[in-house]
């Protein structure tokens, strides 16, 4: 099957994006809308893609190559991460501001996502610090901090009008994912359930963590009961524990991601909203 590169860019014009494009030596090149660019027409190989890559990155382009035939049609399912994917914060760093350990939280959160903390064992050390919080600081990070990520809306209006379900699976927490369910229409979603008594967080998880294990598990799940492959799942992350998932898709995408993920992913949107996928796609 033949190979298409998609260049596209918030800031880059079509002369930034055919600068680029001519690394490829494409046979034709489309223009897909004023910030995006489709070639078509060349041989790939492990060297053209490293420097077409690399002279991407420095201009502030994502570059994918993918099957020139594949579309929207051949999936059935988005899965997505909720924190710093689809949504730009990561709530439990917030939720610790509110407790004054947002540095200690964030910290540890970092290391999780980078892969160099298992995600299990830092969940419960983070959820450990939120004790004696009142639940009420939960709706002040979602009425006041949470923010779809850039193209998250245009994106997922765009999936669901190509008749694709929706999942959101995360590290985090029910008291989002569920508000974030009603208000963007998605089909599924699966995250930890903080424990609270007396109006007050008690520094637990109630039941099994949403770990990177079963972050897999769910979209294997969702998939059978679509009556789909896996391989016709889209899933989109942005940290270490969204790995798992992403290896059983038919495609993988590393949104503004830490490097392990864009390593191994097969999208990578670092300068693009979640909405390069239907450019990719489209």
């Amino acid at each position: 099957m033949s190979t298409k590169l998609v260049l596209q860019g918030p800031q880059a014009d079509q002369a930034a994006l055919a600068r680029v494009a001519q690394l490829a030596r494409p046979a034709r090149t489309t223009e897909l809308h004023a910030h995006a660019l489709r070639c078509d027409g060349f041989d790939v190989t492990p060297e053209l893609k490293a420097a077409v890559d690399a002279a991407a990155h420095a201009a502030g382009i994502d570059a994918t190559f993918v099957d020139a035939g594949l579309t929207l049609a051949d999936f059935g399912l988005v899965a997505m991460d909720m924190d710093s994917t689809l949504i730009t914060i990561e709530c439990i760093d917030e939720i610790a501001d509110m407790q004054g350990l947002k540095p200690q939280v964030s910290a540890i959160t970092e290391a999780a996502m980078r892969g160099e903390l298992d995600f299990a064992e830092s969940l419960t050390r983070r959820v450990a610090l939120l004790e004696g919080l009142p639940t009420s600081a939960l709706a002040r990070v979602y009425e006041e901090r949470l923010r779809i990520s850039p193209g998250g809306e245009a994106m997922l209006l765009g999936v669901q009008a190509a008749g694709l379900k929706t999942l959101l699976v995360s590290g985090g927490f029910t008291f989002f994912t569920e508000r974030l369910k009603t208000r963007l229409g998605l089909d599924y979603t699966h995250a930890n359930v903080l424990e609270a008594a007396g109006g007050v967080l008690t520094g637990r998880v109630v039941g099994g963590i949403v770990d990177a294990e079963e972050k897999k598990r769910t979209v294997e799940r969702v998939c059978a009961e679509l009556g789909i492959d896996t391989k016709r799942a889209i899933v989109m992350g942005d940290g270490a524990n969204d790995l798992r998932m992403m290896g059983v898709s038919g495609l993988s995408v590393a949104f503004r991601a830490k490097p392990v993920v864009r390593a191994q992913a097969g999208v990578a949107l670092n300068f693009t909203g979640l909405d390069g996928l239907l450019t990719i796609l489209g």
